[in-house]
Order: structure tokens, then sequence, then C-alpha cells
């Protein structure tokens, strides 16, 4: 059922993306108020629809969830650099002007806001909130508190909110219950970006400062309010009887569970043995292996632990070892192309999921939007390319597969290609030992966080396979607070990297791959790379007046990445696998993203 599913909706986001080609420009923004906006074309739901089609809009209220993490918290301000918040605080207890359907590439109907206004060439966008949107604390929320939410986010907040910030050129009040941003600078994307921002409550950060971590939980207008917790140790959330927005379209049949609770633990392991304890109620499983063989206790053969496999239609994205080519060592594509060689990629696989995960060919794969492995650029693609062809790296035009292990141990065709390629950039063996151009060994380090234990299996692997090169390079395993710390300064050499994409990349493809994340601390780009044609493609996508320009920037985009060699890619999987209580529930009818934000918890529920 799950194969034929998949096909079915293949071939759904395919009629979905032609779709848009069609649709015409002025459905984009007319200068009249509006129930929700795309990317490109109309919304899917009409201004009267009654709820959203991926939802059950009957689902009883009532029970709970119980999740648990690996890691500790000791932040509840997760909009800032500072400190681990539990990341559900900004999911459950605050909202945004909008609401994204997870069953459209990029839609958002209203939900603080009642409408949207733009015009066909989205030089601005006006919200109009709600009249009776409230605060948990039932305080109005106001235009104030939007500016205010905004402009602190903009300046004081984690740089992922900076880049939308800068590109306001002026913010208006227009109304008791309306405010107009016009932007300065040409970006389709933004008046979406906007409405997806967190409101927060003004009020309440009077006299304080935004940007230090504080275990103090914000004041939002979300279902759930913060109920109790213990630092480190768990997080209980409450659904709000009194929420204002219980009764909209946009939520029936969501927000389900009187209580949601993560625990958090030591690492992975200990994580799935407490769920396997009933200490927990659901759990995804990332191993195929695992799946198959190690699903044995009594309550998975009586049916008290369910096995729930959810397809979905997303891009791949990218998992595996980042180079951190700030570093002196992978700042030359050769070195990187070798260390890709030398990962023993089938090995890995098989010993971690038992052959079962496809190997990840790039970026965008498993969609629309993707470079078709191996395959020269051509049309519009090409066209985007040829302007940066002198600083583009081998492939991005003529077209780059990545290389196949043959299957041993030993992977001698891989490690002698990659032994090539180092002897190429100018390194030498010395008595079994590499050395750099300046004479000097070569070793780094592979920085991971304690309990990722998939990943240092992985590298534990990848550490012999670079052996046979001379590399001496060691794993380094650290709590989560170290790791955050580290990465948020690029402070490492290599480490496991992954990034989730979606069918409709935008403004976070700059936090992710732009070149002002090679200094700047606590972006995405952990790989420190710098490409004008990574910008210029991403900049064409912001601004693509139709579809087919949309996915050319964007396949274009992923020849560039793919081809940086920037990080040794792993496996990814089409589907998610979830255990879970019998009595947890989701709808037959899946959306488009499957497993992904807005699955779980957002339309479960629970039924004795």
């Amino acid at each position: 059922m799950g194969r034929d599913f998949f096909h079915i909706r293949q071939g759904f986001v395919l009629a979905v993306l032609l779709a848009f080609t069609a649709a015409p420009v002025q459905s984009q923004g007319s200068d009249s108020p509006a129930h929700g906006i795309a990317m490109y074309g109309a919304p899917a739901l009409p201004p009267d629809f009654v709820s959203l089609p991926h939802v059950n809009p009957d689902a009883p209220k009532g029970g709970r969830i119980i999740f648990g993490e690996s890691g500790s918290f000791d932040s509840m301000n997760p909009f800032i650099l500072r400190g681990r918040a539990p990341a559900a605080v900004s999911t459950l207890t605050v909202e945004t002007l909008m609401g994204r359907s997870y069953d459209e590439p990029f839609t958002l109907y209203g939900l603080l806001a009642e409408s949207i206004t733009t015009d066909a060439a989205r030089t601005y966008a006006e919200f109009t909130l709600r009249e009776a949107a409230r605060f948990s604390d039932g305080t109005p929320v106001t235009v104030e508190d939007v500016r205010w939410s905004f402009e602190v986010l903009g300046t004081l907040g984690n740089p992922r909110y900076h880049t939308a910030w800068a590109k306001i050129g002026a913010t208006q009040i227009t109304g008791p219950r309306s405010i107009r941003f016009t932007f300065n600078t040409p970006d389709r994307e933004l008046p979406l970006i906007l409405g997806l921002r967190p409101i927060l409550q003004k009020a309440q950060w009077e006299g304080k400062a935004f940007d230090d971590s504080t275990l103090e939980a914000p004041i939002g207008s979300g279902p759930y309010v913060v109920d109790t917790f213990e630092t480190g140790r768990y997080v209980s959330y409450k659904r709000n009887p009194d929420w204002w927005g219980k009764d909209l379209p946009f939520n029936r049949g969501q927000h389900n569970f009187d209580e949601l609770r993560t625990d958090y633990f030591g690492d992975g392991g200990v994580v799935f043995e407490a769920f396997k304890g009933g200490l927990i109620t659901s759990w995804r499983e990332t191993s195929p292996a695992k799946w198959a063989s190690s699903y044995t206790w009594p309550e998975v053969a009586n049916g008290t632990i369910v096995k729930s496999e959810i397809p979905h239609q997303r891009p791949s994205g990218i998992e595996g070892f980042v180079m951190n080519t700030r570093r002196a060592l992978f700042a030359d594509w050769r070195v990187r192309e070798a260390m890709i060689l030398a990962f023993n990629f089938e090995l890995a696989n098989q010993t971690i999921n038992g052959g079962a995960s496809p190997r990840i060919q790039s970026y965008f794969g498993n969609s629309p939007l993707g470079a078709p492995p191996g395959t020269p650029a051509e049309g519009r693609v090409l066209e985007l390319l040829e302007p940066f062809a002198d600083t583009l790296l081998p492939g991005a035009i003529d077209g780059y597969t990545l290389p196949e292990g043959d299957g041993s141990e030993a992977n001698r065709r891989n490690i002698r290609a990659a032994t090539n390629l180092l002897a190429e950039a100018g390194y030498t063996i010395d008595a079994g030992v590499l050395k750099d151009p300046a004479g000097q060994p070569v070793a780094f380090e592979i920085l991971l966080v304690n309990g990722a234990n998939d990943m240092i299996t992985a590298a534990d692997i990848y550490v012999e396979s670079l052996k046979r090169l001379g590399i001496a390079a060691r794993v380094t395993t650290v709590d989560n607070a170290q790791y955050i710390e580290r990465t948020n300064t690029y402070a490492f050499d290599m480490t496991h990297y992954i990034r989730s994409l979606s069918l409709s990349p935008g403004n976070e493809q700059t936090l992710y791959w732009g070149s002002a994340g090679v200094t700047q601390p606590g972006t995405r780009n952990w790989m420190g790379m710098a490409s004008p044609a990574a910008e210029a493609m991403i900049d064409t996508m912001l601004n693509a007046p139709d579809t087919d320009t949309f996915a050319a920037a964007t396949q274009a985009l992923d020849r560039v990445l793919t081809t940086g060699r920037y990080v040794v890619p792993m496996w990814y999987s089409n589907i998610s696998r979830l255990a879970h209580r019998k009595e947890l529930k989701f709808p037959a009818r899946l959306p488009l993203y499957g497993d992904w934000i807005g699955f779980q918890p957002e339309v479960w529920w629970y039924e004795q």
C-alpha cells in the first residue's frame, strides 16, 4: 500500500507544480484582501473552507502524547541564539499571522490575520488582524505587537529572522487592526515569510533584554501554554481551554490533545528504551534495519504498539558529514571529492540500515526540483549557469554523479581514485602518513553529539576508511550544549549535517548557503561556502514570475551545491517510520509533506 501511495502522490506533486505554471499572475496579488496566499497561483481552498483537507475535522479532544528527546534545555526563549530552548515552545504556544497548509507546496491561510493584501509584484504586504485574536492571558493581539515582534526578531532574534527584516523599507499601521510592510528589495516570497513570523506580546518584554536567555516562557496566542517543567528533564504543555482560535476553520481537527509532554534523556538509545518501557508514547525510527528486526517485544505483537509508515513527496534534502571549508584542509574541492570517495557508503548503509536506504544524490533529489544525476544542464538551467561557468566546479554543467563503491570493505577503487586526487592537490604519502603540501601530517576531528549512535557508527567506519589514505581522523563526542556552541561558531573540522528542504525553497536558502555565513555566527552555512552562482540562483528563485523559472533556478542551485562537494552524502528515506501507542490516531488522508512540520502532534488525536 505504501508503494502505491508513493507513486500516486508523486504524480500529484507534478500535477500541482504544473498547475502553478498556468495560473494567472493576477491570482498572486491584486491589491484586494484575500483569505490566503500561495507562492504561485491561487490557494487551493476557497474562502469558506471548513477545514484543511488532511485533518479529521471531527477528531475528539482529550488524552495526551509523550515524546522523548536526547539532550537537554536551559532556556524558554526559542527565538534567540543564546541558550537551548525546546522547539515546541514556539510551535505550540506562539502563533503566526497566517498558517501553512502542508498539503500544498507553499500556501498560507489566515490565522491571527483574517486577510492579507498585496499587489501583483508583491512590493508590500498588508495584514488585517482578527478582532477576536487574544494572547493566553486574555489581552488582545494588536498591530503594535506585530510591529514590535517583527523588529525585535529582526534585530535581536536568531539570525534566521534578520534577512527578512532587512528587506522591509517601511512599516505603517494603516488602521486599528491593519499593518502594512513595504519592501525595499524585490522578493516574491516575502509576504509569505512575514506571514509565518511568530507574534509575541510586547508588554511581556517591557524592561527586559529580549536576547538574554530566560526560563520565563513567552506569552503567546497559541493552542497550548507551558504548564510545568523541570530544566533539562521535561516540559508539559496543556491545551488552553480559552484559546481564542479553537473554532477557526484552519484549526478545526488540529491541536486535539489535552497535554503534550516532552521528556529529555541522555542519548537516543535511552529514549528508545523509555519508549519500550512505556514512559513515552511515540517514537520516530530512523533505522530501517531496526524497524525490520528490533520491534519484537510483546506490546508490538499484541497491537498495543502500532507501526505506521508515512510516505511523503519532499525533496531528499542533504544529510552527511559536512566539511568546514574555513579550514585549509577542506578549501580545495579535490580534497573534498577525495573525502567523498573515501566514505564507504555501501558498508555503512549495510551496517546501520541493512542496506535498505537509498543514497542522497543531490540536495533536491526525490522531487521535480532536483537536478537529474549525471546529465548535462540544458535549456533554462544552462542559461542560468553559463554566466558563472568559469567559477563552477567540474560537473555543474556537464553533469555529476556520486562515486559508487565496489561493495567491499577495502573499497579499493574509490580509495585509489581519492589517492590520485590528493596527489593532484599536492599531498604526498610518507611512511603511510598523508602529508599536506606544507609537509604536515593530515589529521582532523569529526565532531558529534553524545548518544548519536548511528552517526558515531558511521563515523567509526569512515575513520577506518580514511586510514587507508594515511589520514588520522578522530571522533569527538560532546554534550548538546557544547555541540550547539561549537557549530554556532563553526569551531569544527567535520560534523554531522542535516538540512530538510521543501517543495518551495526560498529565503531560508540564503541562511543555508549565503556568503554572509562564512563569518557571521549562527547561520546554517556550516560548510562556509561563498558562491556567487548559488546566491544568483537563490535570487532568481525568489523573484521567479512562474514555476518554470523557479524550477530551473532550483535545479541550477542543486547543481552548484552538489558539485561544491561540501558534504559527504549519506542516505534518505521516502517514508517516515512512527511507532506509537494504539490510542494515538492520525487521519487516513495524509498531507503532501507527510510526517513533517504540522503533522504530529497537530493532526493526531487520542482515542481509547
